[in-house]
């Protein structure tokens, strides 16, 4: 009986397997991010924020719905994956610090469960990056050969693909 593991699959595999977490936190931090910035839920959200302590409301609803979106949309395309992942997971400990934590872990009960599970999603982001099947990936195929037809070998000469590393 011949088992293969996915890590002695192609990589190609490997980068398709990143792609239902990918596509579902872009989803979801996309529904979050414009569920905010609607003009009537933006002063239901910064009444709500205020009450909790982060204040001004209005600015820091915002600010959280437009990181949400930009994350959402990075996520889906997969280019600067980490930076987003980065503010998934920030947006979220938030979250569950002044929202959810009071309420335990189970989401029925307003709690902290599919947080949590956003956090896993984007740190897996966050460790892994977007994988072969992104824009990011594209991109960085473009820049390295235009690197190599320059003869860009170093480090130093290299600063298109060391930023593309970066980000993710």
């Amino acid at each position: 009986m011949n088992v293969t593991m996915l890590n002695e699959q192609p990589s190609l595999l490997k980068s398709v397997a990143l792609l239902p977490p990918r596509l579902s936190l872009g989803a979801t931090m996309i529904q979050h991010g414009v569920a905010k910035l609607k003009k009537d839920s933006l002063e239901q959200n910064a009444g709500m924020f205020e009450q909790l302590g982060i204040k001004p409301g209005k600015p820091w609803v915002l600010a959280t719905g437009i990181t949400e979106l930009v994350a959402g949309v990075s996520s889906i395309l997969g280019i600067a994956t980490r930076f987003t992942a980065l503010s998934v997971i920030v947006t979220q400990a938030v979250a569950i610090a002044k929202v959810h934590a009071k309420n335990g872990f189970d989401v029925t009960k307003g709690g902290y469960e599919f947080n949590v599970a956003l956090i896993a999603i984007a740190l897996g982001t966050l460790m892994r990056g977007p994988g072969r099947l992104s824009l990011h990936s594209a991109l960085e195929q473009r820049v390295k050969r235009k690197e190599l037809r320059r003869f860009r070998l170093f480090p130093k000469q290299r600063r298109g693909s060391v930023l593309l590393d970066a980000l993710g």
